[in-house]
């Protein structure tokens, strides 16, 4: 965005060093929900563990997207991205659930955990910059959706284990 584009935020009354902030927290809750993602597709055991693991790569891959368009809008806002992976515990917001029960079931709802959170944290951010920071609040929208879906993916992977569960 450019010098031009930090100040049309600025008119609009909005405390850029605020928007930042929540920013750099969601960058980390990305790069600690990527990891998240990735770790369980690798150490992930049980029915129907294939389905799993593909759904749990894929939502890594997204997760490292959103932290990857999290950094350009923090640096096309005058700010500095984390740097330090130290950072990421320090500034999350929604923490990271290391897989210790490897099976699928608890490794889904793991992950729906963190989604829901995630969806938690877009909302804030949507709410603080509508109407002030058009570009920011585009952004949220936009990782947001991808978030529900998440959610929603995992939820139905969850439905179809129980029912297969059900019927044996």
């Amino acid at each position: 965005m450019g010098k031009t584009g930090r100040l049309i935020v600025k008119a609009q009354k909005i405390d850029v060093a605020e928007v930042i902030k929540m920013l750099n927290k969601a960058l980390a809750d990305e790069w600690l929900a990527y990891y998240q993602y990735w770790i369980g597709a690798k150490v992930a055991i049980g029915v129907p563990r294939g389905e799993v693991i593909d759904e749990l790569e894929e939502h890594a891959k997204e997760e490292l997207e959103h932290a990857e368009e999290l950094v350009q809008r923090i640096i096309e806002l005058g700010g500095e991205p984390l740097i330090d992976p130290k950072e990421w515990f320090k500034q999350t917001n929604c923490g990271y659930l290391p897989p210790t029960n490897p099976y699928v079931s608890a490794i889904l709802d793991q992950n729906i955990q963190g989604e829901r959170c995630a969806i938690a944290v877009y909302q804030k951010l949507i709410d603080f910059t509508k109407g002030k920071d058009f570009i920011t609040c585009d952004l949220a929208l936009h990782i947001m959706k991808e978030e529900v879906q998440h959610e929603q993916d995992l939820e139905d992977l969850k439905s179809d284990l129980e029912a297969d569960r059900k019927h044996k």
